[in-house]
């Protein structure tokens, strides 16, 4: 039996076991979850190639809705202008290969670092955190505004996401969603101690005033170990992260957990297996808008310029795809 079959059936077990104890109670609930659990296998993942990946550091992957635009960081390039700074690479259509990166200018990238884009749902939003010196810890999270979704360099100098969100620590990796069956616009994002890269996962609602927060741990995603940089379903139904939790493969893995609708807590993550992850390090999960494509960072064998046969290598980014899934789009 294939090992993504053997990581299939393992799933499968455990949304039976999942669904027969809530048909007890509510049988419409346990339909709901298992169309909201089911899943198809990941495929081996792919290099993004030399046009995208160098042999520097390539990391922190986000996609637009309409799958034209990759933001990512590069961390040492020799054009940046600070540490780490912010590129996207584009295309014409999906089926087009990914053009050259460019850096996005320095309405966003400073002397300083600046990690970890992501893109609103509407695609007016960029997220992403820097350790520059107005901030009020090591990394703050920040946000840029464009008018124009379909101009990658025309965005507006970015303000910080304030002390509602931001501490004296590491705040990083933001992922917003906008739940449609409640109105609400969240702020997924990890946060630790300075140094930490954010060592737990918390969420912060958009208030009317048009700041986040009160921040809240989200619990159910944590562990005693690293839990970090979250990646929802467009449909909130679903996040991934990285984790070196208990049962990881390598330093890091991408983990996953479930919900039956937006207003149920969400399930212990899950093990994406060994077909996704290597024994080396995956992490930054960023998923399509159609849920069928995963990109994330990996020092894994195969990388551009990497000439080590098992690795580790320099931070590229990689993609893997699944089938449609079932349930709401």
């Amino acid at each position: 039996m294939r090992t993504a079959s053997i990581a299939r059936l393992a799933s499968l077990i455990s949304l039976a076991y999942l669904v027969a104890c809530e048909s007890e109670s509510d049988p419409v609930a346990a339909r709901v979850q298992a169309m909201s659990f089911a899943n198809s296998d990941w495929s081996a993942p792919v290099n993004l190639g030399s046009i995208v990946n160098t042999s520097f550091i390539e990391q922190g992957p986000s996609i637009s809705k309409n799958g034209l635009s990759l933001y990512f960081q590069c961390g040492n390039c020799p054009t940046n202008i600070g540490g780490a700074d912010i590129f996207v690479s584009q295309r014409g259509s999906v089926s087009d290969p990914w053009g050259p990166p460019q850096r996005i200018g320095p309405a966003i990238n400073t002397t300083s670092n600046e990690q970890a884009p992501r893109l609103s749902r509407d695609g007016h939003r960029l997220f992403f955190n820097s350790d520059r010196p107005d901030g009020l810890g090591a990394h703050d999270l920040y946000v840029a505004r464009r008018r124009d979704k379909r101009d990658d360099f025309a965005w507006e100098p970015a303000v910080s996401l304030g002390a509602g969100v931001n501490t004296t620590g590491d705040d990083v990796q933001a992922d917003p969603f906008e739940d449609d069956e409640t109105g609400t616009d969240l702020l997924y994002f990890a946060s630790g101690p300075a140094g930490s890269g954010g060592a737990d996962i918390y969420v912060s609602a958009l208030g009317s005033d048009g700041t986040y927060g009160p921040r809240a741990l989200v619990a159910e995603l944590n562990s005693g170990s690293n839990d970090r940089q979250p990646s929802i379903r467009r449909d909130g139904l679903e996040m991934f992260l990285a984790s070196d939790r208990l049962g990881t493969l390598g330093a890091f893995d991408l983990w996953v957990a479930t919900r039956p609708t937006t207003s149920d807590p969400w399930s212990a993550p899950v093990n994406l297996g060994p077909v996704v992850n290597s024994t080396l390090i995956e992490a930054r999960p960023a998923l399509s808008s159609d849920g069928t494509t995963l990109y994330f960072q990996s020092t894994r064998p195969g990388a551009v310029g990497c000439t080590s046969p098992t690795g580790p290598c320099v931070f590229d980014l990689w993609v893997t795809t699944r089938s449609k899934l079932e349930g709401p789009d």
